[in-house]
């Protein structure tokens, strides 16, 4: 009985995380492909994403292991990129109750695309929610995992030219704005981004600009987050 539990909400996981599997597939294979490219062996990427798995920070760290060394400015970085997760959490309290052993690992390998799917799916009454959690987090972690593996394998056999490969983080984020920016009925937040990001690229240079500018970013979204969602309520009503 327990056995079929487990089978139907892995059946059930497995179809929700396909779409991932291939955008995981893809920009993990550019990632591994990146890090051989950089000089690294495939056991690199390979652990990176095992422990870190954060596509973002993973592309940004790659460029940090070839810098002078800073501890503190990569630190603060990696909490700044990785710091929505925090909100993420505090959303996902509810979902994870009641999920035994579950729960640790679910904290660790929530990702914004396991977060998107374990919040938003109808769970059947019929499908164990914590076993489905677990699959789809799983699922989506062991995609990320190969493809950074396997990227950093077959950049090491296969020479081609790679110029322009590192701009596949850049082209990421452009169509993460422009998607967020397509779904807002208001862009506030998107011109704080971008306005707080161009201030601070004139200011501090190309080299230092991005935790002045998480910081600023923060700031700013604190200090106009009633206005908002203020703005949101009456958009939505």
């Amino acid at each position: 009985m327990r056995k079929n539990r487990i089978v139907k909400a892995l059946l059930f996981a497995f179809p929700k995380t396909i779409p991932i599997f291939a955008g995981f597939w893809f920009l993990g294979f550019s990632y591994g492909v990146l890090m051989n490219v950089n000089g690294f062996s495939f056991v690199y990427p390979m652990l990176m994403s095992m422990t870190i798995f954060g596509g973002s920070l993973e592309f940004v760290a790659a460029s940090m292991l070839l810098s002078t060394f800073a501890p503190l400015q990569t630190l603060l970085a990696a909490l700044m990129i990785q710091a929505r997760h925090l909100f993420y959490g505090i959303s996902m309290l509810e979902k994870y109750k009641d999920t035994g052993w579950k729960k640790p690992y679910l904290i660790f390998g929530m990702c914004d695309e396991s977060f998107s799917i374990n919040y938003s799916t109808e769970i059947p009454d019929d499908i164990d929610k914590g076993w489905f959690m677990f699959f789809v987090t799983l699922l989506n972690r062991v995609y990320w995992v190969t493809g950074s593996t396997l990227g950093g394998i077959i950049g090491g056999l296969i020479k081609f030219n790679t110029y322009g490969l590192s701009f596949v983080m850049t082209a990421m984020f452009v169509v993460i704005f422009l998607d967020q920016w397509l779904k807002e009925k208001q862009h506030i937040s998107s011109c704080v981004g971008l306005s707080a990001s161009v201030l601070c690229l004139i200011v501090f240079g190309a080299e230092n600009f991005m935790i002045p500018t998480m910081i600023c970013i923060t700031l700013i979204l604190t200090l106009l987050r009633k206005p908002i969602e203020r703005k949101d309520s009456e958009d939505k009503q």
